[in-house]
This record gives C-alpha cells, sequence and structure tokens, in this order.
C-alpha cells in the first residue's frame, strides 16, 4: 500500500475535526509525505506546508546551478520553482546548504556533494529561505514528545498480541500524557510547566512523609527532609483556586 493512501485518509480524518474558526493549518511533514496526491489535497483545503522533498537525480542535478546566498552563520540557501515528474504543476523548493561537518552527527543523512550537505523542502508558504527552515525544523519536538511516551508511559512497548487491546492501550496512555499536560498547564508552579514526568514525579508526586498524632489525633505530615515543600504546597494552593466548568451559579 502506498504511503499516499494511508496518509490521505489520515489527513481526511485531522481536517474534519478541525472547528470552522480555526486559523489556517500549517502543515510540517518528512519526505514520507513528499508526494503531490498530499500536497493537493492540503492546498485544496486552504492550508499551508512545508515537506522535505525526496532527493531524486533529477532534483540532486538541479542544486549545483543553482544561486545561493548566506542567510545565517555557515547557512545559505536558494530557492527555484520546479515540477517533478507525474506532478500537475509546479511548486516552490527551498535548499538549505551547510558545510558538513568533520565528526559525524545526526544530519548525516541528508544529501552531501562537495563538502556540503543539502536539505531541500517544497512549500506553498511565503516565508523566507531561512524562517521556513527554522518553522520545519521544528517539527523536531514531535520526537522528544514520541520520546517520552516510550520511556516514561511504556509506550515502546506493545502489551498483547491483539489489535483492539493495544489500541485501547494505546488511548489510555495519551489520555494520561494529555492529563498530566493540563495537571502542569493549570496546577503546576510555572517552572515546571515543561518539566518531564520524571521530573514531576520527584517533585510533586513522590512526597516523604510522616505519620504523627498530636493531640492522639492520627494526621499525616510532609518530612523535614522534603526540599520542594514549597513548591508542593504551591501546587495545592493552585489547585484549590481550580474552577469546575461544569459547576453552575
Amino acid at each position: 500500500m502506498h504511503v499516499s493512501t494511508v496518509t490521505l485518509a489520515l489527513l481526511e480524518r485531522a481536517f474534519a475535526k478541525l472547528p470552522e474558526a480555526t486559523p489556517p493549518v500549517r502543515v510540517r511533514a518528512d519526505g514520507a509525505f513528499f508526494d503531490h496526491k498530499i500536497i493537493e489535497f492540503i492546498e485544496q483545503n486552504r492550508a499551508f506546508y512545508a515537506i522535505a522533498a525526496r532527493l531524486t537525480q533529477p532534483l540532486k542535478n538541479r542544486l549545483p546551478g543553482l544561486r545561493y546566498r548566506r542567510v545565517a552563520s555557515g547557512v545559505w540557501a536558494a530557492e527555484f520553482r520546479y515540477c517533478p515528474q507525474g506532478w500537475p504543476g509546479p511548486r516552490r523548493f527551498i535548499v538549505i546548504r551547510r558545510l558538513v561537518p568533520e565528526e559525524p552527527s545526526a544530519q548525516l543523512h541528508l544529501f552531501q556533494m562537495r563538502g556540503y550537505s543539502y536539505q531541500v523542502l517544497v512549500t506553498n508558504l511565503s516565508l523566507t529561505p531561512l524562517n521556513l527552515w527554522r518553522f520545519y525544523n521544528q517539527r523536531a519536538r514531535a520526537e522528544l514528545i514520541i520520546r517520552e511516551l516510550k520511556d516514561a508511559y511504556a509506550l515502546g512497548k506493545i502489551p498483547t498480541q491483539d489489535f483492539v487491546a493495544n489500541e485501547a492501550f494505546f488511548q489510555i496512555v495519551l489520555l494520561a500524557y494529555n492529563l498530566l499536560n493540563w495537571f502542569k498547564r493549570l496546577c503546576a508552579p510555572r517552572h515546571l510547566q515543561r518539566a518531564n514526568l520524571q521530573r514531576l514525579r520527584q517533585r510533586l508526586f513522590v512526597v516523604p512523609s510522616q505519620l504523627v498524632r498530636p493531640g492522639g489525633v492520627p494526621t499525616l505530615r510532609i518530612a523535614p527532609s522534603y526540599a520542594y515543600e514549597a513548591e508542593f504546597l504551591e501546587t495545592l494552593r493552585r489547585i484549590r483556586r481550580l474552577k469546575s466548568p461544569f459547576r453552575t451559579s
């Protein structure tokens, strides 16, 4: 099955769920989405995109003859209009050229030629090449989310051999992740609102305490050794100030 067959169905479901008042959508995607059917669908929905181009030989052949200009330290850019084979018309292509580092890096998958690495994007955005490149690179944040889901939420291990059960597990994990993010946004102190699950567990969830009996009444108190008491109490205060969206006046 071609990737566009699966991706188009997912995109149709995603766009169908958007509220009518949604601002223009911007799509960032890797080379697996470099397909004219996907791009035409995005354009038909009046959305914007920055998608990594698959570096076919005809596309590679165009790179040396372009006029590059320096847009940042160690970064040169060029742009051109190009119609890949089978596409209904030309699109705007942006090329980012950088010096190949002497040491190996995570960017070695990029096309390299004559001491430079090249990254090519196709887009309908009017951003400058440098700003478009920066916009596209922000998609790397998704990798951090995926890594946290795998490491902290055990999403990296499929629990059963039953598809329905695995889907239910996946949805529960996503619900837990979303609930934690709402907790951080609404309840956690500001400096912890970007903390991962492990840090929140250390600071707020696993709290050392002592069972004491003042006046013979069993009472649970925070242990004197707890270094994050102020953060914990601030979280409790923020929780008490929350107003239920379901409360009627």
